[in-house]
């Protein structure tokens, strides 16, 4: 997508160009993935939106963590990224050495968290209470890191396997910060009729040493956001996430194997529908002012 910039490392959905020593182009495509594999099918402006989203959340939490934003106006990108076709979808940021580990917070049980709870009635090394349901509400928000798989799928690990890998002190600094930004998510989404069911998070350390959130955060691709008003323990609610199309893919004749089907139109349309409605309930804005502002071409 930019010839002119080296290619350091592309993942499912983001693509990551080298600017200089010191500082990174972070691109997100419309691809989508599943089950660990990305998917023929795109999904039109899914990475706007989770370019609009991740910066409008890592400034709502700069006060709690220093964050890796340095621009996504086409005036603040370099002159090679101001273009089309990344316009509100190219983030410039600072250079970071990544924690070697995802942080997941849960407030809610669902997904891989509801998996464990079945299996052995903990979570990460987190003992929950007996008798709880799918989608129940968790007693307090739990912090249940994972690994970072190159290939295959990331594996839940304890506190203190984390604790091995990044030290301690960090790992104890991360819980504190990542609870506190997702104590600020939930309840802003949950005053705009959104559950934030639970969030992954991404950490690296900047040359001093600081802790410095990165990737991005609080998006649909990163995140469970359920319908409060249709939310009922013992199920898994209407989400405003990429569940619509993992729920579609469970009723296709599939082995979860590379390549996976193409996305039917409705689907696609769904799926786009539901991230717009993910922005502009998170936001209070409509997503066309967002690309308004990034000036994106109408089309």
């Amino acid at each position: 997508m930019l010839a002119d910039l080296a290619l350091e490392a592309s993942g499912k959905v983001r693509d990551l160009y080298r600017v200089d020593d010191e500082r990174l182009l972070l691109v997100a495509s419309d691809r989508i993935s599943a089950f660990d594999v990305i998917l023929p099918t795109e999904i039109p402006e899914k990475g706007r939106v989770l370019t609009g989203l991740t910066r409008y959340w890592l400034g709502r939490t700069r006060d709690l963590v220093p964050n890796h934003l340095l621009g996504t106006r086409p005036s603040e990108l370099p002159a090679v990224a101001r273009t089309a076709a990344l316009a509100g979808r190219a983030m410039l940021c600072r250079r970071l050495e990544m924690l070697p580990v995802e942080w997941v917070v849960r407030g809610y049980l669902s997904g891989s968290g509801w998996l464990d709870y079945q299996a052995s009635g903990a979570v990460s090394g987190h003992r929950l209470p007996r008798g709880l349901r799918q989608g129940d509400r968790l007693p307090a928000p739990i912090l249940t890191p994972a690994t970072k798989a190159t290939t295959g799928h990331d594996r839940n690990i304890t506190r203190a396997e984390a604790a091995e890998l990044v030290g301690g002190a960090r790992a104890l600094e991360v819980e504190r910060v990542a609870l506190a930004v997702y104590g600020r998510a939930a309840d802003h989404a949950q005053a705009r009729g959104l559950i934030l069911a639970d969030t992954k998070l991404e950490f690296g350390l900047d040359p001093e040493g600081g802790l410095v959130l990165g990737d991005e955060v609080v998006t649909p691709d990163s995140s469970r956001l359920w319908s409060a008003a249709r939310w009922a323990p013992g199920s898994s609610p209407p989400s405003f996430d990429k569940q619509y199309v993992r729920d579609w893919l469970e009723t296709q004749p599939w082995d979860k194997a590379p390549p996976g089907p193409a996305l039917p139109r409705e689907v696609v349309d769904g799926t786009a529908e539901r991230y717009r409605t993910a922005y502009r309930l998170l936001t209070d804005q409509p997503f066309e002012q967002y690309r308004r502002e990034m000036e994106v071409p109408t089309s």
